[in-house]
């Protein structure tokens, strides 16, 4: 049954995932048990290593966990064929990622209608319209994505994103190839999803500026959840802040010390983070 407002719409259960490096086990994810509320924005924050992409990963059906639950929208993940898999995603899940990934044989307009033409459903024009008009591409939507510059082509990915009223949308560092004006806008158009759309939105970044963004900062360290700060509850969100910054300087003392974090590993088979936002303020 699809969860209602206030409820959770994804949960992660005692999620474990490892990865092999050389003779050594790695744990990506060390047990974590967190759940995310409907109609939220959440951002997963973190030093690079900490596990946060693959969370991200495993609660959207793009990877799965060692062991442990995982349950979107009504449906658990765990066990699920890949075909299975496939419709969740289609179906269930809108992505925003780092390099846009855009269809470059398409045209905006295309790119944007493509998870519901996929799907067999109809567009929805009247959102359509909404989506364009906020992000400001009316004139862009016949041109291809090498036509258009990185914060276009971002705006594209979130309208794709949204138009098939995903029961939630996953962004991974929406801001890491974008300058600081463009990462501007892309967060504030996931603020404003939230408030005015009621849309879920995970995000993953280790960005303290960024993560200032969202209702509710998830902090990550190898791989366990360290810190979880109900912003809009009135939590002062300079505290998540400081514990980014403090753990990602005990990841970088770590490295230098030649000791590997928690999801080094993670990183190495592509499901680590990469990049860094820009310069970014917070409004609300």
């Amino acid at each position: 049954m699809p969860a209602t407002k206030g409820e959770d719409i994804a949960a992660a259960a005692d999620l474990v995932k490892t990865y092999r490096q050389g003779e050594a086990q790695i744990r990506a994810l060390d047990g974590v048990s967190v759940g995310f509320a409907r109609g939220r924005f959440t951002a997963i924050a973190g030093p690079s290593g900490s596990g946060k992409s693959t969370l991200m990963h495993c609660l959207a059906g793009l990877d799965s966990a060692t062991s442990g639950q995982v349950t979107l929208d009504g449906t658990e993940l765990t066990g699920l064929s890949d075909r299975a898999l496939t419709r969740v995603r289609r179906d269930k899940v809108g992505f925003v990622f780092q390099s846009f990934n855009l269809l470059p044989q398409l045209t905006a307009l295309e790119n944007i209608a493509l998870p519901v033409t996929m799907s067999g459903r109809r567009l929805d024009h009247e959102l359509l319209d909404h989506l364009v008009g906020v992000l400001g591409i009316g004139d862009r939507l016949s041109h291809r994505p090498g036509e258009l510059s990185g914060g276009q082509q971002q705006r594209v990915a979130l309208a794709r994103a949204l138009v098939a009223r995903p029961a939630v949308v996953f962004a991974d560092e929406p801001t890491g190839n974008l300058d600081s004006r463009s990462g501007t806008e892309v967060l504030d158009f996931l603020r404003r999803s939230v408030r005015d759309l009621g849309q879920t939105v995970v995000m993953v970044t280790h960005d303290p500026r960024a993560a200032a963004y969202a209702d509710r900062v998830l902090v990550l360290a190898d791989g366990r959840v360290v810190d979880d700060v109900d912003v809009a509850a009135g939590a002062d969100v300079g505290r998540a802040l400081q514990t980014v910054g403090n753990a990602r300087t005990a990841t970088d003392v770590g490295t230098a010390a030649g000791v590997g974090t928690a999801a080094d590993a993670g990183t190495a088979a592509g499901t680590g983070t990469v990049g860094s936002a820009g310069s970014l303020g917070r409004t609300r």
